[in-house]
């Protein structure tokens, strides 16, 4: 990772107010389209590193990558419950700060159903959908039987240890969760520099008792979150979706299943991306790039001229 890396905040008024924090690799350029990163479960905007070191990409667009609640250094600053709808609102009124009236949307896992939630909320303002490795149902016997990972079983043990009215200022996530989360993510055999990089920035950034108890209702999120397939027949905007064959998280079947439920979507697309585990900019940036720029250049053109 650079280790010139640096973010950005901006208070918005939601939830009593938020300090929310961001990443532009480079200054915004209205002549663009933009794009917004919304990164998967304990990561940050790091995650999409490949992407901001990708001349092609960054000459077409800006990219403007967004921490949710409970991640980075995005924080509530008068409530400790939060819901993805509020990352959402929150993303949008990001947006408004900063002046962007209209963009494109990206979202790794959570960040896939953050996108859409995006895109219910505020039609306008979401030129496209471009969701990786993600589910839109809630954790289901019905997800679970296409495939996808059993989330009440695997996280409940860590919400469980997380939840005690006993301070714990020495609070750090174990090994285990941190290397359970690298692994579901980049793969059992990502580079040991990729692993000790994120094993870091997860117990870096959930330290102490403010830490345990942001990452206890980031995972209560994902854990207990609604659905949203009843609500995909009102998306209009179009939609990309890949998924890669090694993602253990969400499967394929899933996918499959959910991509057709956007059934007024300008367009859809489901692109299945070989050896691509979940978190797929991260593995696979070169196949996630271009059918990036190929889906932002088409639609942006598009609406340029609508």
């Amino acid at each position: 990772m650079c280790s010139s890396f640096t973010t950005q905040t901006v208070e918005v008024p939601h939830l009593g107010g938020i300090r929310a924090s961001y990443h532009m690799p480079y200054p915004y350029d209205s002549s663009k389209p933009t794009l917004i990163l919304v990164n998967s479960f304990t990561t940050n905007a790091k995650l999409y590193n490949p992407q901001y070191a990708n001349k092609s990409l960054t000459d077409t667009m800006n990219l403007l990558a967004i921490e949710l609640l409970g991640h980075g250094g995005t924080r509530a600053l008068k409530v400790e419950n939060w819901t993805y709808w509020d990352t959402a609102i929150m993303n949008l009124q990001v947006m408004e700060k900063l002046g962007l009236e209209k963009v494109f949307a990206l979202g790794t896992s959570q960040g896939g159903w953050v996108t859409v939630r995006m895109a219910l909320l505020a039609p306008d303002k979401i030129l496209g959908i471009i969701a990786l490795g993600t589910s839109l149902s809630a954790e289901t016997p019905h997800t679970i039987s296409l495939g996808c990972w059993d989330c009440h079983a695997l996280l409940t043990p860590s919400i469980d240890s997380w939840t005690t009215n006993t301070s714990s200022p020495d609070f750090v996530p174990d090994d285990s969760y941190c290397n359970h989360l690298v692994d579901i993510g980049f793969g059992e055999n990502c580079e040991q520099e990729v692993r000790k990089v994120w094993v870091k920035e997860i117990k870096d950034n959930y330290g102490g008792d403010e830490g345990r108890r942001r990452i206890r209702m980031a995972a209560i999120n994902l854990r207990d979150r609604d659905g949203l397939r009843g609500r995909l027949w009102d998306v209009r905007c179009p939609v990309i979706w890949l998924h890669g064959t090694n993602d253990v998280v969400y499967s394929i079947a899933n996918a499959k299943e959910e991509i057709k439920l956007f059934e007024n979507a300008r367009a859809t697309d489901l692109v299945v991306v070989e050896g691509g585990a979940h978190f797929l900019s991260a593995t696979h940036p070169k196949e996630v790039d271009e059918k990036v720029i190929e889906f932002v250049g088409r639609w942006g053109l598009i609406n340029d001229h609508v």
